[in-house]
This record gives structure tokens, C-alpha cells and sequence, in this order.
């Protein structure tokens, strides 16, 4: 099988053409194998909506030369609070992307990206656990005021690719395992699985998560409502997401330049202790989130190639479960996968319903 990945971001839209053969173990079927061809289509500003009949020229001058596909798969961003799996792209969908809660995100052309090239070969269009999964338990939704809920948002696209690739690693299929993922990066979020589901997280940037590179990591509630009155709303979100944590306590989001210091800085050093604590703290929280011990800790994001950070780390919850490192992102290898669950009948494609008319709560 052959799919096409268009994977959009604020400074360039990744590509890749994926060669996807079934899995040579009969025992998780799902292990697909990949040989991945990549390209970039760089981009002097984040991309708009406005830009699709440009981007969609350039998509195709790219892949010109690529083997025909038999599916399109893009980014899902944010299309509404959904199941974790792999969607069908419709006109409906499309239109939602450029147009809803996410028109702004660039992730949201993934689908709309992924339609147009589609309808040139005649195709079906996918994406792929968008960030908008939301699947969490109703008791980890509660918050203990009346009338305010929980909404799940973490890095689902990774962290669940992460999660599959750890139960393959302990001889199980992710339905039958239990993983929590700490991804750790410029944002943070530790998720916990069971089944196949997300049923917690930290949740991310502004909703929670660690200190990241520039995250700042759970605030008590005083000195958050300190920081708004002092500073205002929209100067307090910033320090959660975007000028917080080891911008904020040593001067760089930089890991090189941080881990090049941690020698002989103590503003590094205090930063990474303070981070290796929240980190092992939430594993340790989202592992209570399960109904038993979980199969594997995994550790994946930027951040899991700082080695000494991560060492740390596994020295503090090894005792928990087995940790296993993943380094980076794999969004195009997971987008990629769910399109070719699909192609080869592992999984059944989802028809996407929009916000309006899906119940409350999932």
C-alpha cells in the first residue's frame, strides 16, 4: 500500500510517501512495517486557509513523481471533541477545519490538504487521531466545581503511536495494555492508557503538564490568580504556555544550549531538578489513573534526548514499571499507520459528525 502524508506546521508543511507491507507477526497484526520517503514544503509565514489552492499546486509539484497512492492521510487538528482513530475526510469535515474552533491551528489543513490531493487520484482521504481526541473517563472529568469539566488536551497524535509501539514492545496489542506516555518537549502532557483509551492526562500547555521548555508546569491557584490580577489574563497564560518553565527559570528553551550548561549553571541545574520531579510525580499520578500496574512507562518528545535528564527519570519510577525511551515525534509514521490500518482492514475508517450533533460528552 501506498499513502501519502501531509503533516502542516507554522513553518513548513512535512510530507512523506509511506510504503506500508502488513505486520510479519501474526500476533499484533498492527505491527505494520514502513519505508518512508519525506519532503518539506517550507513556508515564510504560518499557512491560512486562504493559502489551500496554493499549498494544494505546490503538494502536487512535490509528489509529482511519487508512486501512485491508494490513500491520502493529513493532520487532524482541531475538529471537535472525537474517539481516538482514523476519520474519513469529507467536504463537511473540510469545511469545518478552515472554519471552526481551529480555523486559526495550522494542523487543521491537514485534512482539507488531504481532500483536494485525494480528489486528483481518485482516492479516499483520512487523518488521523486529531489533537482534539478527547476519551476521558467521567470521573476524570470532574473537577469538583459543579457545572466545570475537564476536556482532554494532550499530544495525541505521538503519544498514542508512542503508546501502540511500547505494547508491541512488551509482546501486546495497546487494547490489552496499560501505558503512561510522558511527552516531554517545549510543552508537556502525561497521559495514562488502559484498553486502547485514554482515560486521564495532565492535559497541556495552559490545561496543565509538567514544566517543559516552555511550559511553566502546574501554578497554585493563588498565585495564578495573583499573576492575572498583577499581570492580566492574557500576560498569565503566557508564562503557562510559552514563556514559562526553563525559558522562565533559566533563560532558554534551547535544550543544546541548557544541556551544554548543566555543568556548571545552578539556574540549569534548579530548573532540571524542579523538571525531573514534576515529571516523575505525574507518571506516578496517571499510573493511578489505571485499574492495575501499568505494562511500561514511556518517555518520548525532545526532551527524552537530554540522557541525563531522562536517566533520572527512569531511576525514580523504574520501580513502577519498565520505561522505555522513544525520542522525537513520530506524527508522520502514526498518521501513516492509521491510514494503513484502515487499507488493509485491521480498522474500520470513522465518519466524522460535527460538533452540534455529537452528545455532550463522549
Amino acid at each position: 500500500m501506498i499513502v501519502y502524508v501531509i503533516n502542516p506546521g507554522t513553518s513548513g508543511i512535512k510530507l512523506a510517501c509511506a510504503s506500508i507491507d502488513p505486520s510479519l507477526n501474526s500476533a499484533l497484526p498492527g505491527q505494520l512495517r514502513l519505508a518512508l520517503t519525506r519532503a518539506e514544503l517550507t513556508l515564510d509565514a504560518p499557512p491560512t486557509a486562504a493559502d489551500l489552492p496554493m499549498l494544494s499546486a505546490e503538494i502536487q509539484k512535490l509528489t509529482a513523481d511519487w508512486p501512485t497512492p491508494d490513500a491520502i492521510v493529513g493532520r487532524g487538528g482541531l475538529i471537535g471533541r472525537v474517539a481516538a482513530g482514523t476519520y474519513r475526510v469529507t467536504p463537511e469535515m473540510a469545511e469545518f477545519a478552515v472554519q471552526g474552533e481551529g480555523a486559526h491551528y495550522p494542523p487543521n489543513l491537514g485534512g482539507p490538504l488531504a481532500l483536494a490531493l485525494a480528489g486528483e487520484y481518485g482516492v479516499p482521504a483520512f487523518v488521523v487521531d486529531p489533537q482534539s481526541v478527547d476519551e476521558l473517563l467521567p470521573e476524570a472529568r470532574e473537577t469538583g466545581v459543579k457545572g466545570l469539566r475537564r476536556h482532554a488536551q494532550f499530544h495525541a497524535l505521538n503519544v498514542r503511536v508512542v503508546a501502540r509501539r511500547a505494547a508491541y514492545d512488551v509482546g501486546k496489542r495497546l487494547q490489552d495494555a496499560r501505558i503512561v506516555v510522558a511527552h516531554l518537549g517545549a510543552t508537556t502532557s502525561v497521559t495514562a492508557f488502559e484498553k486502547g483509551r485514554a482515560v486521564d492526562t495532565t492535559g497541556t500547555g495552559t490545561d496543565g503538564g509538567p514544566l517543559g521548555a516552555v511550559q511553566s508546569g502546574p501554578l497554585p491557584a493563588r498565585m495564578l490568580l495573583k499573576l492575572v490580577r498583577e499581570e492580566g489574563e492574557a500576560a498569565a497564560l503566557r508564562h503557562l504556555s510559552g514563556a514559562g518553565g526553563f525559558l522562565s527559570l533559566a533563560g532558554s528553551s534551547n535544550l543544546k544550549d541548557l544541556e551544554a550548561r548543566m555543568v556548571s549553571d545552578p539556574a540549569v541545574q534548579a530548573a532540571a531538578a524542579a523538571f525531573v520531579h514534576q515529571v516523575c510525580k505525574a507518571l506516578g499520578e496517571q499510573t493511578g489513573a489505571l485499574t492495575g500496574r501499568p505494562d511500561a512507562l514511556v518517555i518520548t518528545g525532545g526532551i527524552a534526548r537530554w540522557d541525563e535528564l531522562v536517566d533520572r527519570i527512569e531511576r525514580r519510577v523504574a520501580w513502577i514499571a519498565p520505561v522505555l525511551v522513544i525520542p522525537g515525534e513520530l506524527e508522520v509514521e502514526a498518521l501513516a499507520e492509521g491510514a494503513g490500518r484502515v487499507l488493509l482492514g485491521l480498522d474500520v475508517a470513522r465518519e466524522w459528525r460535527h460538533p452540534q450533533a455529537v452528545a455532550p460528552e463522549l
